[in-house]
């Protein structure tokens, strides 16, 4: 028997479900198709990894067809909470019924390679904008999907939002502009201030290599520094479209764990801001 290293409701902030495909067919058009990877894979995981719960977010292969990840969080209420993407076309209904099911915020697909979208599928933020009232009211959040280097052009718009702000995947840029680029560097000032939180996730989307993904380290140990208090931690798992091939879940977590041997600051991505970010009974 080996000994947990996770705290006690320690949370994957980052997954994602995929199929049956002949239950929730993928949207067309679409940048990938997805291997069956269903809610009892991803439980197995979690046990597997000793986490306790998981955030699932909805991935561009559905686009605006929420079905899966709701299904998911109707079948395991006590362990998962979601993030979902939607347009114009939802309601304020639309928007509660969510919230009964257990999402907890929008993402807004901001990513962008020379300025057009890298990947078919989800919303901008000038579509979810007009929900930011109601997403206020219900304690929701805005995950933010987003090359750091394009954080500065948005920060107006950000800053009258009512709602945190969570930036995906450590800003989700290649490791070779360095932490001193203006874009990170914006990124570390916001999380330092408490006004974005951000996801310490998709080390490998950042182009750094495997096992270790040391390239991805100082991302990783600047906004930790800046304010742990602000920062979640997510597998990514099934790791769809990765760069550089699939990467093993379990290295994942135990590289986050080498890099955070603080157990007090452990506890505060895995767990505490977790909770309330995604409103999860206290631990």
């Amino acid at each position: 028997m080996t000994l947990r290293e996770t705290p006690p409701g320690a949370t994957d902030c980052h997954c994602h479900i995929f199929g049956p495909a002949a239950t929730f067919p993928y949207a067309e058009p679409r940048s990938y198709t997805p291997e069956d990877e269903t809610l009892e894979d991803y439980l197995a995981l979690l046990d597997r990894l000793d986490l306790d719960r998981g955030v699932i977010v909805q991935p561009s292969a559905y686009d605006r067809d929420n079905a899966c990840t709701l299904d998911a969080l109707r079948r395991a209420p006590d362990r998962l909470r979601g993030v979902a993407v939607v347009g114009s076309e939802a309601t304020a209904d639309t928007l509660r019924a969510m919230h009964r099911d257990g999402i907890r915020g929008l993402r807004a697909n901001e990513y962008r390679r020379d300025g057009v979208a890298a990947y078919h599928g989800g919303v901008r933020l000038a579509e979810i904008e007009p929900f930011m009232p109601l997403m206020a009211e219900l304690g929701w959040h805005l995950q933010l999907w987003i090359d750091a280097r394009h954080l500065p052009e948005l920060e107006p718009r950000l800053a009258k939002l009512p709602v945190p702000i969570v930036v995906d995947h450590m800003g989700r840029m290649h490791h070779s502009h360095g932490i001193n680029d203006p874009g990170f560097q914006a990124l570390v000032r916001s999380v330092g201030e408490g006004r974005y939180m951000a996801k310490l996730s998709g080390t490998y989307r950042l182009g750094a290599t495997k096992p270790d993904y040391l390239e991805a380290k100082p991302f990783h140990d600047a906004l930790v520094a800046a304010n742990p208090e602000a920062l979640v931690w997510g597998t990514d798992w099934p790791h769809p479209r990765p760069d550089g091939g699939r990467p093993d879940a379990a290295r994942l977590l135990r590289v986050f764990l080498d890099w955070t041997t603080d157990p007090v600051v452990r506890k505060k991505i895995l767990t505490d801001t977790p909770a309330r970010l995604y409103d999860f009974p206290a631990v």
